[in-house]
C-alpha cells in the first residue's frame, strides 16, 4: 500500500484514482460533495438514475441528491429499503432489481447507492445483474463504507450459510465520499468504521497506524484528520485492488480480522443490537494479533498495542465483549468453516509478524485455532 500522503492541500476535496483500465474511476473525498453530486454524476453521461437508499439515510439526503441530479437533466427514481444487515437478502435484491427495471434504467444509465455498506453492497449487486450489468455510483454515508465497502467493486448479499456468500465483482463508475455526512453518524457507527481505518495501518503500514494513534480523535470530531484518514484508507485499498481485483492473492490481506469477525456476526445472526460489522472486525483484529502472538509469530507487545488503541477508540476487543455471548468453541469453528477463504476445508487466516507486517497464512490447523479460542473464552484456564 502507499505510504501516508503529504499534508492535505488547501482544496475542498481529495481525488484518489483507481486505475483499472477501462473500468478506472475516481474516489472523491471531502466535505460538501453531495451538493455537487449531480454535476459530477451527470458527467458520466447517463440520462437516468435510480437512487437506492434506506429509511434512515433517505429522509436526510435523498431529496438533496435527487434535486442535484434533476438539475442536471437526469430522470430520477427512488428505492427505499429498511435499514440493517437483514436487508442484504434475496428478497431485497429482488425488490431493487424490479424497481430498477420499472424505472426503465438502461445499461447506459446509473444505479446510485446512497447509504452505508449494506446499501452499497446490495445496490451494486443489483446493478451487476440487471440487464447483465448497468453502471453504478457509490455515495457512502458511513465511515465504514467510505473507507472500505464502497471501494473495490465487491458487491453481494448474505445467505443463511454466511455473510457475503452471494455476489459479484462490479466496479463503480464513481465514488463520492462526503465526509460532512459523517457529522450526523451515531458514535457507535463512527467507532465501527474506525476499525477499518486502523486495519489499513495494521496490514502493512506501521507509519499510518502510528498516525492513527496520534490523530484518531480528530477523525471522530470532523477535522482535516477525517478527510486524510478516509483518503489514505481509500489509497491503501485502491492499491491492493489494482494489484488483485478479484482476490486471487494480495487482496485477501484486506480480510485481516474478518475471519473471526464474520464468524461472530454469523453467531449473533447479524443482529446489530448486539454486534455491527466494524465491532466484529475490531474484535477480529485484536484476536488475529493475539493468535499470531500465541503462535510465536508476533511480539506480545504489538498485540497489546493493537488492543490498547482499539479500546481507546471505544471498540470491543474480546469475545467476552459480545453482548449475549458468542457461543462455544465448536460454534465459532463451525461459523468460520463457512468463510469464503476456506480452501479444501482448511482455514486461511491473515496473521501478523508485527504491526504493519500482516501476511496470508493458509492451512492453519484446526487444533491450533481450537486451543486459542478456548483460551480466549476461558482465560482463567490459560
Amino acid at each position: 500500500m502507499t505510504r501516508l500522503a503529504a499534508p492535505m492541500e488547501s482544496r475542498s476535496f481529495i481525488t484518489v484514482p483507481v486505475p483499472l483500465g477501462d473500468r478506472a474511476y475516481d474516489i472523491l473525498v471531502g466535505r460538501g460533495l453531495i451538493e455537487t453530486a449531480g454535476l459530477r454524476i451527470a458527467a458520466l453521461g447517463a440520462r437516468a438514475a435510480a437512487i437506492v437508499t434506506d429509511a434512515h439515510v433517505g429522509p436526510l439526503y435523498a431529496e438533496a441528491l435527487a434535486n442535484s441530479l434533476e438539475a442536471q437533466g437526469l430522470r430520477t427514481s427512488l428505492v427505499t429499503l429498511p435499514p440493517g444487515e437483514a436487508t442484504k437478502s434475496y428478497a431485497s435484491l429482488e425488490q431493487v432489481c424490479d424497481a430498477v427495471l420499472a424505472a426503465r434504467i438502461e445499461r447506459g444509465d446509473l444505479v446510485v447507492a446512497l447509504g452505508g455498506g449494506v446499501i452499497g453492497d446490495l445496490a451494486g449487486f443489483a446493478a451487476a445483474v440487471v440487464r447483465r450489468g448497468v453502471r453504478f455510483v457509490q455515495v457512502p454515508t458511513t465511515l465504514l463504507s467510505q473507507v472500505d465497502s464502497s471501494v473495490g467493486g465487491k458487491t453481494g448479499i448474505n445467505s443463511r450459510h454466511g455473510k457475503n456468500l452471494v455476489g459479484a465483482f462490479h466496479q463503480p463508475s464513481l465514488v463520492l465520499a462526503d465526509t460532512a455526512l459523517l457529522d450526523t453518524l451515531p458514535i457507535r457507527e463512527m467507532r465501527a468504521g474506525y476499525a477499518e481505518v486502523a486495519k489499513y495501518g495494521l496490514i502493512d503500514d506501521a507509519r499510518f497506524f502510528a498516525w492513527c494513534e496520534a490523530n484518531w480523535q480528530g477523525v471522530f470530531v470532523g477535522g482535516p484528520e477525517r478527510d486524510e484518514a478516509v483518503a489514505q484508507s481509500c489509497r491503501a485499498k485502491a492499491d491492493v485492488v489494482v494489484r488483485d481485483e478479484h482476490e486471487n492473492g494480495d487482496r485477501a490481506l484486506l480480510n485481516l480480522g474478518h475471519t473471526f469477525g464474520h464468524a461472530l456476526e454469523r453467531i449473533t445472526r447479524y443482529d446489530s443490537t448486539r454486534l455491527v460489522h466494524g465491532e466484529g472486525v475490531a474484535i477480529g483484529l485484536a484476536l488475529a494479533f493475539r493468535f499470531s502472538a500465541s503462535l510465536g509469530l508476533c511480539p506480545a507487545a504489538d498485540a497489546q498495542r493493537v488492543e490498547a488503541h482499539l479500546s481507546a477508540a471505544g471498540l470491543p476487543t474480546r469475545l467476552s465483549h459480545v453482548p449475549g455471548g458468542c457461543g462455544t468453541v465448536d460454534e465459532l469453528l463451525d461459523a468460520m468453516a463457512q468463510d469464503k477463504k476456506v480452501k479444501g476445508g482448511a482455514l486461511t487466516f491473515i496473521l501478523a509478524r508485527g504491526i504493519g507486517q500482516s501476511f496470508i497464512a493458509p492451512g492453519i490447523e484446526a487444533d491450533k485455532v481450537r486451543i486459542f479460542l478456548d483460551s480466549e473464552l476461558n482465560p482463567s484456564r490459560s
